[in-house]
């Protein structure tokens, strides 16, 4: 089982082709080894910021979706960590590079981009908390692994910045968090033997598509 939770373990097996080719991506790569083009990566922290935002207001639906307190609170502090936080390595980054915030905030969305944001606020305006979280996971768990083995394995400190912010202990609490907000809706509303649910190999669909735009979003960002 995954140190984020017995839910996303199991999604994350059920979808193990996409997981691979997102997690394992040749931009990741280039992160690790430090090959990646800076244009290409400053393309992509720009099409990430627009993202983050989109990203953010799904957090914040989590909120209006949620049935419990606790619920609430995970939410709530994703929202923080995501505005407060992951935003802010972005614009740091950018802004050494030249990139003023405003010019940032007012990048171009690629299509790429807007599939992705989209499906995402679609699952959660749609459906219930289990929806959102099943299109939300993808995105968070996906980047605490690939920080994670990235610090591990990265032969070039040319992205380190982005490597510590990921494999960083405050962005693993936050995965874990998530992932027993995921386990504990399931069991809530599901059952304690969810997998037997009908709704299962829905919420499993949705996290292979989503998983399947994590994997566009990385091509997008080989092609500024």
């Amino acid at each position: 089982m995954s140190e984020y939770g017995k839910a996303f373990a199991l999604m994350r097996d059920a979808a193990q082709g996409p997981w691979r080719e997102y997690t394992r991506h040749a931009f990741v790569e280039g992160l690790k080894d430090g090959t990646l083009p800076r244009a290409a990566f400053l393309h992509y922290l720009r099409q990430d910021y627009v993202f983050l935002i989109h990203f953010s207001r799904a957090w914040a639906l989590a909120v209006v979706k949620s049935e419990t307190h606790a619920e609430m609170l995970t939410a709530v502090a994703t929202v923080n960590a995501l505005v407060a936080e992951e935003m802010q390595l972005h614009i740091g980054i950018c802004e050494a590079a030249g990139i003023s915030q405003d010019e940032l905030f007012a990048t171009p969305e690629r299509p790429e981009n807007l599939a992705y944001t989209r499906y995402v606020l679609e699952a959660g305006y749609s459906g219930d908390l289990l929806d959102l979280l099943a299109a939300l996971a993808p995105c968070v768990m996906g980047y605490g692994e690939i920080g994670t083995r990235l610090a591990a394995e990265a032969t070039s400190d040319t992205y380190r910045d982005w490597i510590d912010t990921y494999a960083g202990d405050d962005y693993q609490a936050a995965c874990r968090a998530v992932g027993e907000l995921l386990d504990s809706a399931l069991t809530r509303r599901l059952g304690a033997d969810f997998r037997s649910a009908p709704r299962w190999e829905r919420l499993c669909r949705t996290f292979r598509t989503a998983t399947e735009l994590e994997v566009n979003f990385w091509q997008m960002g080989l092609t500024p």
